[in-house]
């Protein structure tokens, strides 16, 4: 028997044109001041006037914050604190994509609690109430509008920090497939190759449980049916809901089982060669299948199952590997100019990663290495 501890913090809200919705939700939430957190590239598509449309029609004022960068730092967060401290906001929303929605998290720490998002990292450390926030994810990539997580990098060390706390956790997210249609096809690629990593990793983990299991199978489900489908026909809305939902559920998985050693390996290649993470952990995911398929293999078994196109581990380490070649995503190490001299190195970092110690068999700087340079 499996113990669990579950309980639903975000009220999901699915359809297209939902994010016009925003403002009454706003107003459902007793707030007349928001901060929206957003990023040039979705600014500059027009959603993010849309939502800010929203809020004007209910009486909301709102300011924008739209200085965030891919793969948010402690100096986006810094520079969100200075602005929402000029204006004061009662609400936070988050509009675009993994970044704004931590960047909006990571704010909200520091402008409710004090000092800075080192002093957040690892799990419960804002010990005072954080503002509201709504989540309006335009990606179908990090499920962040479901954790209560905000992944924020040392602007100098660039190391990730997880920061976690349940009162960061979004009180809604509007989930609108209308917005995810715009996307450029790397940005489709990359967060949905991210997602993927999410269902396949939850559902191996230490912790999974049968709510994480739940989830991590209708993610990888949806997912896997609808991947291929969105790269070659963009302006499938069916098809981008599906994404969007699948990686929303992904979302809820990793905050009921947590990630492994496919994110633990990938992020010291985006700390040392400014590999994106979705393209980092695509690439190590199908050698972290093997990796762990050798004692694990039944867990995996069930999982290709959900799906067509995989019955066993090596078909489904074959199947991601399909994935990222129809991106136009590299499947080699190698390819993306790492040094080979550097993997201990790199084998080093990713087992002082915080996620490797879900991983469902055991991982140190040996075994990493082992995987890393299967990877080439």
């Amino acid at each position: 028997m499996i113990s669990f501890d579950f309980q639903p913090r975000t009220r999901i809200i699915f359809g297209p044109n939902r994010v016009d919705q925003l403002g009454t939700l706003a107003g459902e939430m007793g707030t007349r001041r928001a901060l929206v957190v957003s990023d040039p590239g979705i600014v500059k598509a027009g959603h993010t006037e849309r939502g800010i449309k929203s809020l004007k029609k209910a009486g909301i004022e709102s300011f924008l914050f739209s200085d965030v960068h891919e793969n948010p730092s402690t100096d986006d967060v810094d520079r969100g604190l200075k602005f929402a401290l000029r204006h004061e906001p009662e609400l936070i929303v988050g509009l675009g994509g993994g970044s704004s929605m931590d960047c909006a998290k990571g704010i909200n720490f520091v402008y409710t609690n004090g000092g800075t998002m080192h002093d957040y990292w690892g799990v419960g450390k804002a010990l005072k109430e954080m503002l509201p926030m709504i989540a309006i994810p335009t990606t179908a990539g990090t499920g962040s509008e479901t954790q209560s997580f905000a992944l924020i990098s040392d602007a100098k060390s660039h190391v990730k920090m997880a920061c976690g706390d349940k009162k960061a956790s979004f009180r809604a997210a509007i989930l609108d497939p209308t917005l995810t249609v715009t996307q450029p096809d790397r940005v489709t690629a990359l967060t949905g190759i991210d997602a993927i990593a999410h269902a396949i990793e939850t559902y191996v983990t230490k912790p999974r449980n049968s709510v994480s299991l739940s989830f991590s199978r209708e993610a990888w489900r949806l997912l896997a049916k609808n991947f291929i489908k969105v790269l070659r026909e963009p302006s499938n809305l069916e098809a981008r809901g599906e994404m969007q939902l699948g990686a929303c559920f992904a979302g809820m998985a990793i905050e009921n089982s947590m990630l492994g050693a496919a994110h633990a390996l990938a992020n010291p290649l985006t700390a040392k060669y400014g590999i994106v993470h979705g393209q980092a952990v695509g690439l190590m995911l199908p050698h972290v299948v093997r990796f762990n398929g050798e004692q694990f293999g039944d867990w995996y078994v069930e999982l290709a199952g959900v799906s067509a196109g995989a019955s066993d581990v090596e078909s489904l380490a074959k199947l991601v590997t399909s994935f990222l070649t129809e991106s136009g995503l590299a499947i080699k190490l190698s390819d993306l100019n790492v040094d080979r001299n550097l993997i201990p190195q790199l084998a080093e970092a990713a087992s002082e990663q915080w996620t490797g110690n879900f991983n469902p068999r055991p991982v140190d700087p040996q075994s990493l290495q082992r995987v890393y340079e299967a990877a080439f």
